[in-house]
């Protein structure tokens, strides 16, 4: 029988749980993972400057330490899909939430600068983790005629996480008398701001002793009758659940894994289509997108703005990366992924382009001139907007559809892995070349949002209403 009959006999791809609430709650638990990310990805934008001071260290050992989070993150994506298939989903997270805690413990009490870059790459180890068991383990619970909005659920709360740290980072550098060192709870300021990421470490802990482990993982281990009980749980007990079991278990017998030797051909290497998934990844990191979110509150004191009002700037841009993904959410599926990365191109370059020109002028009293200082604070939020409903969230969808079955997971991986890695270039070259000429820093970046345009008009083809199978 075909996995297509299969379907429709357990009545999988038109399941309705009985209890959707219970659904939704157990994939909001799970993406948890993401708000971590994103809240890790961003809290540390309010201890820069204080780091700098504390340890008196230049721009480029600074870097590093911000940076450094990354080497963690990438570790853990790349080892979290063979822990999760030993140990099951539930417990991976679990290990991520019992490791960022210890991490946001160790971040916030550090008696040296090694010592804080430890912490620093643990806490990236467990958000590698997170950033891939999430989506994973939604995918996999998610019943059929929900999995879509469901699975949105991890790009929601990364952006939420973000929104939230920089609302968190105000409070106290309001609360420290806007002095990212002065004191708080007997501690420094932005000691406090990476010790409060315990708490939603924590909840997410929690949260995975309250949801099912995933049937596909229980099916893998012999655990059929539960398998049964969930996929009743949350797909309805109304379909032909021993067939629904007998169609994932043979699923997983017929599947082809993946290895990087399936990647291999071609002129330079790689085949192609695994090119354009690492430029797709490669240049979503390359406009500079980070930098909004590792270091606006350094960028805007650096050309005059108060420090309060900077975390302040920094929270808005928070605002309207949430506004950006809503939007990329409605409009992916009905204007397709290539249209809106190319919307998304043009009007990051027009943003990018009005900072690099604002940042051009001379200081004046320590500030930038009004007009020059309202644009790069004007342009800051169209690059953030137009990058959120675009490349955020249209790279994630084309690399989970573009490769053909018998690759997509090996290929998956090395476009992530890549995609780590230039993230970790921009986050940490970015103080030294501001330090060099922060105008011509965003000229970079926009000439790398420029080139992104005849890229994707070249060489990525629309993905927008094919079947996996279609991909090749």
């Amino acid at each position: 029988m075909t996995s297509t009959a299969q379907a429709q006999q357990s009545g999988a791809g038109s399941a309705h749980p009985d209890h959707l609430g219970h659904v939704i709650f157990i994939a909001a638990a799970a993406a948890m993972g993401g708000f971590l990310f994103g809240y890790d990805s961003s809290v540390i934008n309010g201890a820069v400057e204080a780091i700098r001071g504390r340890y008196d260290i230049g721009s480029a050992a600074l870097a590093q330490v911000i940076a450094i989070a990354l080497i963690g993150c990438a570790i853990g994506a790349a080892t979290a899909g063979r822990i999760a298939d030993r140990i099951g989903r539930i417990r991976c997270m679990q290990i991520s939430a019992v490791l960022f805690t210890i991490s946001a413990v160790g971040s916030a009490l550090p008696f040296a600068l090694w010592d804080l870059a430890f912490w620093r790459v643990v806490g990236g180890f467990a958000i590698g983790m997170a950033s891939v068991i999430g989506p994973a383990y939604i995918a996999e619970v998610a019943p059929p005629a929900y999995r879509g909005r469901l699975g949105s659920f991890q790009q929601a709360a990364i952006v939420i996480g973000i929104a939230i740290s920089q609302l968190v980072n105000w409070g106290l550098l309001n609360a420290a008398g806007g002095d990212q060192r002065g004191e708080l709870m007997g501690l420094e300021a932005w000691q406090v701001m990476l010790g409060v990421m315990v708490i939603p470490a924590i909840l997410y802990g929690l949260l995975s002793f309250a949801i099912p482990e995933s049937p596909r993982f229980l099916i893998s281990v012999g655990k059929r009758e539960r398998a049964r009980e969930i996929l009743a749980e949350v797909e309805g007990e109304h379909g032909d659940l021993d067939a629904r079991v007998n169609e994932i278990e043979h699923a997983m017998k017929s599947e082809h894994k993946s290895t990087f030797k399936d990647l291999l051909g071609g002129g330079f290497f790689f085949r192609p289509i695994v090119w354009v998934g690492i430029g797709l990844s490669v240049f979503q990191q390359f406009v500079g997108i980070n930098v909004a979110f590792y270091y606006s509150s350094t960028l805007w004191q650096s050309v005059g703005v108060d420090p309060t009002d900077s975390f302040f700037y920094s929270f808005t841009t928070s605002i309207i990366n949430i506004v950006g993904t809503v939007i990329a959410m409605i409009f992916v599926d009905r204007i397709g992924r290539k249209p809106l990365a190319l919307i998304g191109s043009v009007g990051m370059v027009i943003g990018l382009g009005l900072e690099a020109w604002a940042f051009s002028f001379d200081l004046v009293d320590g500030k930038l001139p009004a007009a020059q200082g309202w644009t790069a604070l004007i342009a800051a939020h169209i690059f953030v907007l137009f990058f959120a409903l675009s490349w955020g969230v249209v790279v994630w969808v084309m690399l989970g559809e573009m490769f053909p079955n018998r690759i997509r997971a090996a290929a998956l991986g090395v476009a992530a892995s890549a995609q780590w890695i230039a993230n970790w270039a921009i986050t940490a070259s970015f103080p030294s070349l501001a330090d060099w000429n922060l105008s011509a820093t965003y000229v970079i970046y926009t000439v790398f949002a420029a080139l992104s345009i005849p890229f994707v008009l070249k060489f990525v083809k629309e993905t927008k209403g094919k079947s996996l199978e279609e991909m090749g």
